[in-house]
């Protein structure tokens, strides 16, 4: 099948030395951009450790406590900033990154290829933080309130089930155990749910990529339906504390992203059908068993 006319790679050749010179210069320049923005998000590091933990803040103010998290090693805070500034750092440097990478990969490839990934390297960036916020304002709030919660929970579960009085955490003598929150676990905790929301929200992205490639096509998606079902199930279990709640969220939330990845895909197959068909490669009997 010959190229179109309108459809040709950059003609700009040069030898493999050019090229690693070039990979080694943008690089650099990736690097440079990285250092910088973890410099700036290192004096920006306090204000958001404060955002970061303040579902567990709101959470203790609600229980009548102190909002206040600890540190058990003199190192440990500084520490926790540096790892702010490094994740942060990359998420602010990424875009420029991205468009390094993009300049030394982009004259390899023919334009329609370029028209084609485009959109997804915009769309990539702009899912993960929106994943990231879901995570932050709906998931952690949840599942702190879950695991703060846990340790009231068991005694009065406890006393409903013996027929005895529910113990008042004021008024009783009992030993009682509180939460005194470490930093880097508090964050560690944060972090893995954005993480993992922000990736379960590529889902359309990476399942679309798939499909323009051929690799998954509409029927095999809905095929695997119900397979999807089970595998979304046991990811809600494995990434969100034991409540129902959360589980229902994270499964309804992952499971809509498969329906709009069905959609996604289908319509890169009448995209790539209709064009197939101006070129003649294809009649509509072909079309409809695709």
């Amino acid at each position: 099948m010959s190229e179109r006319p309108d459809d040709e790679i950059d003609d700009t050749s040069a030898p493999l030395i050019e090229h690693l010179a070039e990979l080694r210069t943008r690089l650099i320049r990736s690097v440079m951009a990285f250092f910088v923005a973890m410099c700036v998000c290192f004096f920006f590091a306090e204000p958001i450790l404060n955002t970061m933990v303040e579902p567990i803040a709101e959470i203790l103010r609600r229980r009548g406590e102190s909002p206040q998290l600890i540190f058990t090693a003199p190192q440990e805070k500084f520490f926790v900033l540096i790892r702010i500034s490094i994740v942060f750092g990359l998420a602010l440097a990424f875009p420029y990154i991205g468009y390094q990478m993009w300049r030394f990969v982009a004259p390899g490839l023919y334009r329609s290829e370029k028209n084609a990934f485009l959109p997804f390297l915009v769309a990539s960036p702009i899912l993960f933080l929106i994943g990231a916020s879901f995570a932050h304002l709906v998931v952690t709030p949840l599942a702190m309130n879950f695991f703060i919660g846990f340790s009231d929970a068991i005694p009065t579960l406890a006393a409903i089930l013996t027929g005895e009085e529910v113990p008042q955490a004021a008024q009783s003598d009992e030993l009682r155990t509180i939460f005194l929150g470490s930093v880097r676990e508090s964050l560690d905790l944060s972090l893995r749910f954005i993480l993992a929301f922000g990736i379960c929200f590529q889902l359309p992205v990476l399942l679309t990529l798939m499909g323009k490639a051929g690799l998954v096509s509409t029927e095999g998606l809905k095929g695997v339906r119900k397979y999807a079902i089970v595998g979304i199930l046991t990811l809600a279990a494995l990434v969100t504390p034991p409540d129902v709640i959360t589980q229902v969220i994270l499964f309804s939330v992952v499971y809509s992203l498969y329906e709009v990845s069905i959609f996604l895909v289908a319509r890169v197959e009448r995209r790539r059908n209709a064009e197939l068909r101006a070129m003649g490669l294809l009649d509509d009997d072909e079309a409809e068993s695709t």
